[in-house]
């Protein structure tokens, strides 16, 4: 078996959070989903110009210094979805994706609903400007329900690979009523497109869990000598809202994108002794930028307090 060796991630830094701008970036700037272009870092973001409503901007970073703002988009990337559509209540970003002349953004839409709290579904939008502006493909979401996936499927990411493209993204498995609170429990899964359209959703878990009622979520994948790595974020069911269960950053390797060997010991990367990112790590987003690779990650409160990003130290 092939030997992988342990991670190191050196935290540069929080960049950026919200405080009111525009009028409608008044909480959260969630889910930091990069592109990269020539001489900057266009990184998508979740906001919230109100409680449980989510829309999506970016901001656009130095890819020599990423800690560095060179411009904040005045206006969300989609409109919401009209009443009843999947997206109705929310447009948060997830993978953006440089493929065939175009910018590709596959994004999670939400609505809200009475039995539960929400259900969430993900869709996919296209740029011809560079990512500056987004169309959706469809009304309809790219992956909707299944006699085998009822809850949700979100946090697509996906790599083409000898003409295929492979994706993982998390599946709702279960609620779960505690301390008088729903709460979704949800696990990373594998998928399979010729097209980015239609998917092939065999709805199988890929992870074992560590924890009670575990949930993970957003994998980002990256090919590192050979292997490929997978970042993501792992919960419990119960005190994760900044608490003992909250979000960390997990870690998983395959030498063939099928089958992947979970060990978090290896991620490299823990919450902060105190600060932005001590009480939570969430939403990982790999890229290589200026000879550089570097993981954007959300800290305490989900993105309250905004996202920051690390380097990878290569042996």
């Amino acid at each position: 078996m092939v030997k992988v060796s342990a991670m190191k991630w050196i935290k540069k830094g929080h960049i950026f959070s919200v405080s009111g701008e525009f009028g409608w970036m008044n909480s959260h700037a969630q889910i930091p989903t990069v592109l990269v272009l020539e001489d900057r870092l266009r990184v998508y973001f979740a906001t919230r110009p109100e409680p449980t409503l989510s829309m999506t901007g970016f901001i656009d970073l130095d890819i020599s210094d990423p800690s560095r703002i060179l411009y904040l988009h005045d206006k969300p990337i989609l409109p919401l979805g009209q009443d009843g559509y999947f997206d109705e209540h929310g447009i948060m970003p997830n993978h953006v994706i440089d493929y065939d002349d175009k910018i590709l953004l596959a994004y999670v839409g939400w609505s809200r609903r009475n039995s539960v709290p929400y259900s969430n579904w993900m869709g996919l939008a296209v740029s011809e400007d560079m990512g500056v502006c987004y169309s959706k493909k469809s009304e309809s979401p790219i992956m909707d329900r299944t006699h085998k996936e009822a809850f949700s499927a979100t946090g697509l990411f996906c790599i083409k690979e000898d003409s295929k493209w492979y994706g993982w993204y998390a599946t709702g498995t279960k609620w779960l009523t505690i301390n008088g609170s729903c709460e979704h429990v949800y696990q990373i899964c594998d998928c399979y497109s010729d097209d980015l359209i239609e998917w092939t959703r065999p709805a199988n878990i890929i992870l074992q869990a560590k924890l009670l009622n575990e949930s993970n979520t957003r994998p980002s994948v990256i090919k590192i000598n050979n292997i490929w790595h997978m970042w993501f974020c792992y919960r419990g069911a119960s005190n994760f809202r900044d608490g003992c269960e909250s979000y960390s950053i997990g870690y998983a390797w395959s030498e063939d994108l099928k089958h992947w060997t979970r060990d978090d010991t290896l991620a490299g990367i823990e919450k902060s002794a105190k600060g932005w990112d001590s009480k939570m790590m969430a939403y990982p987003y790999i890229v290589r930028a200026g000879g550089r690779i570097l993981m954007f990650y959300n800290g305490n409160g989900f993105g309250k307090s905004g996202f920051g990003y690390a380097e990878l130290v290569e042996d």
